[in-house]
């Protein structure tokens, strides 16, 4: 049973990523990630004995190159001394992505701990890894973007190839489309990008439509599922069940790379997606389940997006953290005194009770192609990505086989 107590799963720590922080004011906290691990911690998830925790260095320049141009990988390295209209020609010195002291050594080290979460399950040392502080899937090869300096899922994707992975599926949960991995690998059929996100005529970045499929030799190996405001648990894990089973088990992925991003919870001050934590448990135990079906259950994990600090981020993140290492909590958990008094402290906000945000488990069906609603927005999403997608893989985007 995926999760079980034989498995081994890193814990990936770098003090160098927890500095990659924008400042005071700004919603790209390295507190989000600590509160969530101190809220796991509370919980007691951490002390199950799978969890094996491993330090992590920075990228190497050399690593960076892998996806960076190296005329931008200077500037960065230089920012603190940059003339301003050259940062923000590259997409820093911006309102969403300001320069701080040392931004190159933070940004490398970011990358760096999703490198060694890719080693640690390509290399068989753990079974799944998680980097919390990673995730930072807008970074473009030339410039920085969304919060995102350095694309450390990028690097860790081309490491793994480099290594001798022949196929990588990469699934990003955030609540903004997953451009800059999707922008890196849109021409690779070794990675196959899903992203399910807002619809982007209505957030950042604009981008990932149903239609945006990728380029030979890879059409069809990008993915996207542009859903309406106010998407919910029901539809959200609907579109999920649509496209990740049916296009994971043709692809027949080695390593399944997860951007866990949880602003598409109903609390997030950045997005319009309506998700609970309820809804995004459901979620990661379904890309669990395809990891242990498709490849051996080897998973690298990382953060991302989510901006509702002392609420709706530790507990989803929590949450995952259960998941991946011996099942996850009850909803009805309650938070321990000292956490809530923690995440008040940080946050400013009164502190959550209990774990869940609902009394039941969401309701919710799988995709059935013979069911969809073309009155439902959703539905029309969905239906309009699997008929982009599925047939370029030999699929019938009217068939659940």
């Amino acid at each position: 049973m995926p999760g079980g107590c034989g498995e081994t799963v890193a814990l990936v720590r770098s003090a160098a990523a927890a500095r990659y922080d924008l400042g005071h004011g700004h919603p790209m906290r390295a507190a989000r990630a600590e509160l969530a691990i101190e809220l796991a911690t509370s919980l007691g998830v951490l002390e199950r004995p799978s969890w094996r925790e491993v330090a992590a260095q920075p990228a190497e320049m050399a690593d960076l190159g892998l996806v960076h141009d190296l005329t931008y990988l200077a500037v960065v390295r230089s920012a603190e001394r940059m003339p301003e209209p050259i940062l923000q020609s590259m997409g820093l010195a911006t309102e969403d992505t300001p320069i701080f002291p040392g931004i190159h050594d933070a940004a490398s080290a970011v990358v760096g701990a999703t490198q060694q979460a890719c080693f640690s399950v390509w290399h068989g040392e753990t079974v799944h890894a998680v980097n919390l502080l990673g995730g930072l899937h807008h970074a473009m090869p030339g410039f920085a973007s969304g919060f995102c300096v350095y694309n450390d899922l990028a690097v860790g994707i081309k490491d793994l190839l480099r290594n001798g992975c022949r196929r990588v599926a990469y699934i990003d949960l955030d609540a903004h489309h997953g451009d800059g991995v999707e922008a890196v690998f849109r021409d690779d059929p070794r990675v196959l990008t899903i992203s399910l996100h807002q619809d982007g005529r209505t957030i950042f970045p604009g981008t990932g439509a149903a239609t945006d499929i990728g380029v030979a030799p890879a059409l069809g190996y990008a993915v996207n599922v542009p859903l309406p405001p106010g998407t919910g648990n029901s539809g959200w894990l609907r579109a999920l069940s649509a496209v990740v089973p049916v296009l994971l088990r043709e692809f027949r992925p080695e390593v399944i790379v997860t951007q866990c991003g949880c602003d598409a919870h109903r609390d997030d001050p950045l997005t319009d997606l309506s998700l609970t934590t309820e809804g995004f448990a459901i979620a990661y135990s379904l890309v669990h389940d395809l990891a242990h079906e498709l490849c051996e259950g080897r998973w690298v994990i990382v953060g991302g997006g989510g901006y509702d600090l002392g609420s709706a981020v530790p507990r989803t993140w929590a949450q995952l953290l259960a998941e991946v290492s011996g099942g996850p909590l009850p909803a009805s958990t309650e938070l321990p005194q000292p956490w809530r008094q923690l995440a008040e402290r940080m946050s400013g906000q009164p502190a959550p009770v209990t774990l869940g945000d609902e009394d039941a488990a969401p309701c919710w069906r799988k995709w059935d192609a013979g069911e969809g609603d073309p009155d439902d927005a959703v539905d029309r999403s969905v239906a309009a990505a699997r008929r982009e997608v599925l047939p370029l893989h030999g699929l019938d985007p009217l068939s659940d086989r």
